[in-house]
């Protein structure tokens, strides 16, 4: 076994330069953590570099073996098929170069520990004192066509929900998934909490993390009786940094398992049967590398014509989830 590694850490890519910061920022605190370890990052839609020009300058730096490591947090259709069709394609034409892939973050206690400490910044800047057992946390996911992924966002809020002990915990999500957040907000009002605290669960800001402070503040101005809080997201708290270290740890000694239990491509999954022993295959080339719309950039509702697969998505945009609920309705 050769010890001439490097790191690559494969970010999902936004078209907004803030996000794009911000993750980049990370390959610096992994360098800073791994010293004399190559560390390169690339993005798999949108933003540049793309993930395979990471992978061609660490080649050219004499590398012998790479770990790629997935800049998400759960696992959806990017982490089960976009990127290993990245990696496996990259080390099919360099076959003198050891490709590992190292897993999502996942639930993780440090994660929900960063999280909680995300929570306690909005309540110590809130300019009232409302105890928690009359808080309703909302914890907001990405959203993805994966029942799976999406299942982890509401074991992080039931976490979180009794660890920190507060009154009520939902779930909502910034597109893709039902409810979408100002879905979500509309529901929880009703639930008669004197304060809500929205938490993007979320690594980085963008698109998606502005429009869910947008409909949390449009919630606050129609619920003048409801004290609405908007917790920052995870960012690089240091816990976070601990977590990517060791998925490099967990790929170089061969402990990294997924959990493939209920992974739709390999279970049949109740909703999602067709999507069992889908081919994994990439399908984000329309969108490689073509770049952000600037420093804070808006969502334009772009509504992209990928030829599926039955992959999930979680892109900055909201799909067309009314429709998919109105035909659901008809059944």
């Amino acid at each position: 076994m050769t010890t001439n590694h490097a790191v690559m850490i494969c970010g999902h890519g936004s078209r907004d330069d803030a996000a794009v910061e911000e993750f980049n920022q990370l390959a610096h605190h992994l360098r800073d953590r791994l010293p004399g370890v190559d560390v390169e990052s690339g993005f798999l839609e949108f933003a540049t570099p793309v993930i395979r020009d990471g992978l061609e300058k660490l080649k050219a730096r004499g590398v012998e073996r790479i770990v790629c490591v997935p800049g998400m947090l759960f696992a959806a259709g990017h982490v089960k098929n976009d990127l290993p069709s990245e990696v496996n394609n990259f080390g099919a034409e360099n076959p003198e170069i050891e490709m590992l892939f190292g897993r999502e973050l996942a639930v993780d206690s440090r994660l929900l520990a960063a999280a909680k400490e995300r929570i306690e910044e909005a309540e110590k800047a809130a300019e009232s004192d409302v105890p928690r057992e009359r808080t309703l946390l909302m914890v907001v996911g990405r959203g993805t066509n994966d029942s799976d992924a999406n299942s982890n966002v509401s074991k992080v809020a039931r976490m979180l929900w009794e660890g920190m002990g507060f009154g009520w915990a939902e779930v909502s999500y910034s597109g893709v998934a039902f409810p979408l957040v100002n879905e979500g907000l509309e529901h929880a009002v009703r639930l008669g909490f004197e304060r809500i605290i929205v938490f993007p669960y979320f690594l980085f800001t963008g698109v998606l993390v502005r429009r869910i402070y947008a409909w949390a503040d449009d919630c606050a101005e129609a619920h003048p009786e409801v004290e609405v809080l908007k917790a920052p997201y995870l960012n690089d708290h240091g816990n976070l940094i601990d977590c990517f270290v060791d998925r490099i740890d967990e790929a170089l000694n061969g402990t990294n398992n997924m959990n493939c239990q209920l992974c739709k491509y390999r279970e049949q999954i109740i909703g999602y049967e067709h999507d069992h022993g889908a081919a994994q295959v990439g399908h984000h080339h329309h969108v490689v590398g073509i770049g952000t719309d600037g420093h804070g950039a808006e969502d334009h509702g772009v509504h992209h014509g990928h030829h599926h697969h039955g992959h999930g998505h979680a892109h900055d945009h909201v799909h067309d989830h009314d429709h998919d609920h109105k035909q659901a309705a008809k059944k």
